[in-house]
């Protein structure tokens, strides 16, 4: 602290009383002591004088040492005070009742070197208009509550004032800036337009880089940069700049507390000789719009963002869309100034693309009428980003959920067709009952096509792939397709002559192919022809599309082409979601492109979609090409079938906790002759393999289960019966167990449903 006579803190005024208070006792105390030896009293007078006069030296002894003590304290308390007002990087200052400073630190010292006064007042008079007021005001209320604040708006900005009592009747006052922030959703230093946020008096409380750069300096006062006040919002106004006279165009904004915000843009003389014609070169889009919600005036930037020539006789509400409630509302409120000042975002009514705007609404007077400014800023990439993430959301939920129910009638179909199939053990093709029971196979295995769509959308399906040609392909499939597309459309194909194979399941291929040319069919209900071609392409670099990127190298490309309606562009996008249709009601699920996207994605390759409206629709295919390494091994494989053994030569271990599945299992594999050992759960699985005297060849074992899983205690059984062969069985796809995926030597997966002989034979080769 700096001070006068190297005073830091006041003095406290306490040891003045102590002192005469201790003086005295001793004095009193001589006096007794010393009139027991001078007056001729009785000795036993004179013992009790000096009794008492030593009494009191006792007592002025403690008092001396009780004063030491409660000043040693004070001097600490006041190093401690003076160290944290030391260091304070606000300006402090120490004062008396009168307020005449003590101390002040070397903050207010650097902050108020041209006004140095012996009084408070006189220092803050830089600062405040009349500080005497406001400087008797908080000392006031410190006196009846320890502690006062008040926030004061002044030429120089946004000023708060403190004081705080101290012991002895001192006053600590504190100086701090409060730096100015705009209220409005963005930072207003980052808006390219210059901006000031001005008082009640006039006082310039913020500036904005952009309108310190256009003025040239930090101003204080509105008279500093307007030549005529006050300001004409919505006019060409007069404004002194370092480099001289400008012509701007300034919209005042009124907000709360008495603040008002100015946005000005330079204009040339020109310009402003057309007046309102300047509204339309902003470098923003702006619209000017009425609280009934008429229009008043758009920008050039504003039309071509919404897509239109021109406004004219136009509300707000048919520009944009998407509020949440009614426009007119929201426009009341805002000109009425009950509405907070944030942003809206809306869907501006575009029928060629989709258009996010971010609209920030302000209000203006303009010749004593209130409008509205409305600025537009382009969220279309924003919104997008927020769309996709909310769809891959919900795309995981539903693919979680698809994959769940999957499983479970999986379980079901598999104790169906397995029952239906051990009572055709019982039943000839004579019995009454056989039709029934072909009847109840048949249906259960459409129901297992029906759950591998579900699986396929969730992208949990087990695929088979195989090398295939997609000549040979398209050729066995030519037959169904003309059957599927009618008379009115002709169904063309088109191929590379030098076709290179691919590696994909060919029953999902052909669905997916046929999914694709009948929604082309559906595109075209008065005829046309749909084009199929296939082409070999090589990309050198890398495709990017629709934020996925086609690696560099071959490809076979398929195109479904058709001649229909085509699909609006703000639709295109959405496509491949699920449940998503253009289809009228009853005519379309909305699953058959998501079933698609999730095939094409599980076999490694992508899906693109092009249309162009009333021309049509092009989707294209990209599937990578599979190099075919020549391999000796089946070709030297040994084909002694002979001596292979034959059903029923084993010990079988059968884990499934699903009772009907269970049930069925066991009893195939008992009427192939094995030997079956049940167990419901992992826990009962490992409990049966204590015993060291069991042999058992085979596991045959649920993955998904309650309590352990069936990956985690094979492993465990593995440890103590190494070569044990395993079958894992599933609802699920065999890829889509994450961690527990059963990857471990002599084992093999069977998915579900399956039939009698899938899972004997299977078992039966894992034996063998």
């Amino acid at each position: 602290m700096i001070g006068r006579q190297n005073s830091p803190v006041p003095d406290f005024r306490v040891s003045a009383p102590e002192n005469a208070r201790l003086a005295a006792t001793v004095l009193l105390a001589i006096m007794m002591v010393s009139a027991s030896w001078l007056f001729g009293w009785p000795d036993w007078v004179a013992r009790g004088l000096i009794a008492v006069g030593l009494t009191l030296v006792a007592v002025a002894a403690m008092m001396a040492a009780q004063a030491r003590l409660r000043l040693r304290a004070r001097a600490m308390a006041t190093d401690l005070l003076t160290g944290f007002i030391e260091k304070d990087a606000s300006p402090s200052f120490v004062a008396d009742d009168d307020g005449v400073i003590h101390a002040r630190n070397p903050a207010a010292a650097k902050r108020f070197t041209d006004a140095e006064k012996e009084t408070l007042a006189g220092t803050l008079r830089a600062v405040l208009a009349n500080p005497s007021a406001v400087l008797f005001r908080l000392q006031s209320r410190a006196r009846a509550d320890g502690a006062a604040q008040e926030d004061v708006i002044t030429r120089r900005g946004h000023v708060r004032l403190s004081v705080h009592q101290m012991h002895g009747g001192s006053f600590l006052w504190r100086v701090e800036d409060i730096v100015e922030r705009s209220s409005s959703g963005r930072n207003a230093e980052s808006i390219p337009i210059p901006l000031m946020t001005v008082g009640r008096t006039g006082a310039v409380l913020f500036m904005n880089e952009a309108a310190r750069s256009l003025i040239g300096s930090r101003v204080k006062s509105l008279d500093r940069v307007f030549v005529d006040l006050p300001v004409r919002s919505g006019q060409i106004n007069t404004m002194t700049t370092a480099n001289g006279p400008i012509q701007a165009l300034v919209v005042e904004n009124t907000r709360t507390q008495g603040r008002n915000e100015l946005y000005f843009l330079e204009t040339d003389s020109a310009e402003g000789s057309e007046g309102g014609t300047t509204f339309e070169n902003l470098p923003v889009p702006f619209l000017k719009v009425a609280p009934s919600g008429e229009v008043l005036s758009v920008n050039k930037l504003a039309l071509a963002l919404m897509g239109v020539a021109n406004c004219n006789d136009k509300k707000l509400g048919q520009l944009m869309e998407g509020l949440g409630r009614p426009m007119s509302d929201w426009l009341r409120d805002t000109a009425d100034g009950l509405a907070p000042n944030k942003s809206e975002f809306l869907r501006l009514s575009r029928r060629d693309k989709e258009v996010f705007v971010q609209v920030t609404l302000s209000r203006a007077i303009e010749d004593g009428v209130t409008v509205l400014i409305a600025v537009l800023n382009d969220a279309t990439e924003l919104k997008t980003l927020e769309a996709q993430f909310v769809q891959s959301q919900k795309m995981q939920a539903i693919g979680q959920l698809a994959g769940g129910v999957a499983h479970d009638f999986n379980n079901l179909l598999t104790a169906i067709s397995g029952h239906c199939d051990l009572l055709l053990l019982r039943h000839d093709q004579g019995d009454q009952d056989y039709g029934d029971l072909i009847q109840i196979h048949e249906n259960a295995n459409r129901a297992a096509a029906l759950v591998s769509q579900l699986l396929a959308f969730s992208r949990k399906q087990t695929l088979l792939p195989e090398v295939l040609d997609l000549r040979d392909t398209l050729s066995d499939l030519t037959h169904l397709l003309n059957r599927l597309v009618g008379e009115k459309v002709t169904l063309t194909l088109s191929h590379d002559p030098v076709m290179r194979s691919i590696r994909a399941d060919k029953r999902q291929l052909e669905q997916v192919l046929m999914n694709l040319v009948v929604n082309a069919r559906d595109a075209m209900p008065q005829g046309g022809e749909i084009r199929i071609e296939t082409e070999v392409v090589s990309l050198d670099r890398p495709i990017e599309r629709n934020r996925a990127t086609v690696p560099a190298g071959d490809w076979v490309t398929v195109k479904v082409l058709d001649e229909g309606e085509g699909i609006d562009p703000d639709k295109l996008q959405k496509v491949f979601e699920p449940f998503y249709t253009t289809k009228r009601t009853g005519e379309g699920t909305g699953l058959g492109l998501s079933t698609a996207y999730g095939i094409i994605k599980q076999t490694g390759g992508y899906i693109f979609v092009d249309s162009i409206k009333g021309s049509g629709t092009e989707f294209t295919l990209y599937f990578p090409v599979h190099n075919a390494q020549v391999s000796q091994a089946k070709t030297a494989k040994s084909k002694i079938e002979d001596t292979a053994p034959k059903h029923g030569e084993g010990v079988v271990l059968l884990v499934e906790d699903e009772a009907p599945v269970r049930a069925f299992a066991s009893r195939a594999l008992r009427l192939r002759g094995y030997t079956v050992l049940e167990a419901e759960s992992a826990e009962d699985a490992l409990r049966t393999l204590e015993d060291p005297g069991l042999n058992v060849d085979v596991f045959v074992t649920d993955v998904v289960m309650p309590g352990m899983d069936g990956p985690s205690w094979v492993r465990e059984a593995l440890k103590t019966r190494p070569d044990t062969r395993v079958v894992f069985v599933s609802g699920y796809a065999e890829g889509a167990f994450g961690e527990s995926q059963p990857n471990m030597p002599n084992s093999v997966f069977l998915p579900k449903p399956f039939s009698l002989n899938q899972l004997t034979e299977t078992v039966h080769e894992q034996l063998n």
